[in-house]
């Protein structure tokens, strides 16, 4: 579908901007560096692929940047919206038959697994982290060949999923925020099921929140997929220890988890159902820009916090990357190559930030300057969503292996067989292994 705002969008963005619109002017700090010269292919127009949105003003604000490219440069760009289940399917069709966008927006690893058929952005990326003071972490890793300096992809944001929760509730509980420890995490879910608001953590096949909360239990208990050097390392006492906690956690929770969307989670918490679960800033920002003053209320009750370290040294979590990645099929490279830039400028992309009060956090560190950050204490948790060492694939190897042991349930499944008493421990962790083991040879 063509960039095009309806009545529903221009009412997201409206919200958005009336969100951001008591912001102190910041400016982003901003290095004075030359950028690559990219001369457009005469006559080009693009097609663009991306995901499609959780909060209205992430595609309102990115068409209106876009139609401002257009109005700059003459280029007419088209963005197709897609839903995130099938982003993996329309991306792969996209790569193998060397047809369609120009511009292909996916997550994560997508530009590892493709990356036999991409063009390098290293330029692009070498200007924008001069300018925009350095690229945070896990930019780097999802956006770089591994142990190179060579960019893949473009990393535009990331989406993190801490703990999300009543305050009110968490303190009938007994408590009085999210514990850091794993057996008083437990037993907080535990006394929130006993007064009748238990958490709810999906171990679906829910794109963004199933992986996350699969991956916190992995890292939580100090287990990983692979070593450093790429060899499968699931098999440890870590991953067994995950195992029984995941079982543990489940009896406290809401039924139904395991038939979750990726909505579920949103909507089981705005209607009341759920005290507790992960997720990004959306369920905050739809109860926060509501009309509706009963989701105001439950707004100013809802808290953020980063999700229990564990045995990891810093919050176990990482971030749902975009990336854009410019296709060596498409006849307009360096348009593309140029529309990317242009979305990754301040005055484009701190709208974007700011409108979805952070919900894709920044990539490139001068944007953590950004006045979103400082509006509300409760958005601070996701400001940092890139700056972590985690990733798919940890701790090995950024590869298409990774990427196909994610986008194949692989942990997720391994925990829910589990979780649902369909499997035993070791059992699950041998058939994970087993599944793992068909891309990591």
């Amino acid at each position: 579908m063509r960039p095009i705002i309806g009545r529903r969008q221009t009412m997201g963005l409206a919200a958005g901007m009336l969100a951001g619109a008591a912001l102190p002017a910041r400016a982003i700090p901003v290095a004075d560096v030359p950028a690559p010269r990219l001369a457009p292919e005469p006559g080009a127009r693009l097609r663009v692929l991306r995901p499609a949105k959780y909060i209205d003003p992430d595609e309102a604000i990115f068409n209106q940047n876009t139609r401002r490219f257009t109005e700059q440069t003459g280029i007419e760009v088209r963005i197709d919206y897609v839903n995130w289940p099938d982003m993996p399917v329309q991306v792969a069709v996209a790569f193998n038959t060397g047809k369609g966008a120009d511009v292909l927006i996916g997550f994560g690893a997508d530009a590892h697994i493709y990356a036999d058929k991409l063009l390098e952005v290293t330029d692009l990326a070498e200007y924008l982290g001069a300018r925009y003071g350095g690229w945070y972490d896990l930019a780097k890793v999802y956006g770089q060949r591994w142990r190179s300096t060579t960019w893949l992809g473009l990393p535009m944001g990331g989406t993190t999923g801490p703990a999300v929760y009543r305050r009110s509730w968490v303190k009938a509980a007994g408590f009085d925020g999210i514990p850091n420890d794993l057996g008083e995490f437990l037993r907080l879910c535990r006394e929130l099921k006993r007064i009748g608001h238990p958490c709810g953590f999906p171990l679906s096949h829910a794109p963004g929140d199933a992986p996350g909360y699969a991956n916190w239990l992995l890292w939580s208990h100090g287990g990983r997929l692979v070593d450093e050097a790429g060899k499968i390392a699931l098999e440890a006492p870590e991953t067994l220890r995950a195992l029984d906690y995941a079982r543990a956690m489940q009896e406290t929770m809401i039924p139904g988890t395991m038939g979750w969307s990726g909505v579920s989670n949103n909507r089981a918490f705005i209607g009341g159902e759920i005290g507790l679960t992960q997720n990004g800033v959306s369920v905050y920002y739809s109860l926060k820009t509501s009309t509706d003053p009963a989701q105001n209320a439950l707004a100013a009750d809802t808290e953020h916090a980063e999700m229990p370290h564990g045995a990891a040294g810093k919050a176990p979590e990482t971030a749902l990357t975009l990336v854009g990645m410019v296709p060596r099929h498409t006849p307009a490279p360096n348009a593309a190559k140029a529309y990317l830039r242009f979305m990754m400028e301040a005055e484009q992309y701190d709208p974007w930030l700011t409108g979805g009060l952070g919900y894709w956090s920044q990539p490139l560190k001068a944007y953590g300057e950004s006045a979103v950050w400082s509006s509300d204490p409760k958005l601070a948790v996701y400001r940092d969503a890139m700056d972590t060492p985690f990733y798919e694939g940890y701790a090995g190897p950024i590869t298409p292996a990774a990427g196909a042991v994610a986008e194949n349930w692989v942990l997720v499944d391994m925990f829910a067989r589990v979780a649902t008493g369909e499997a035993r421990p070791a059992d699950s962790l041998r058939e994970a292994v087993r599944a793992a083991r068909r891309w990591y040879r």
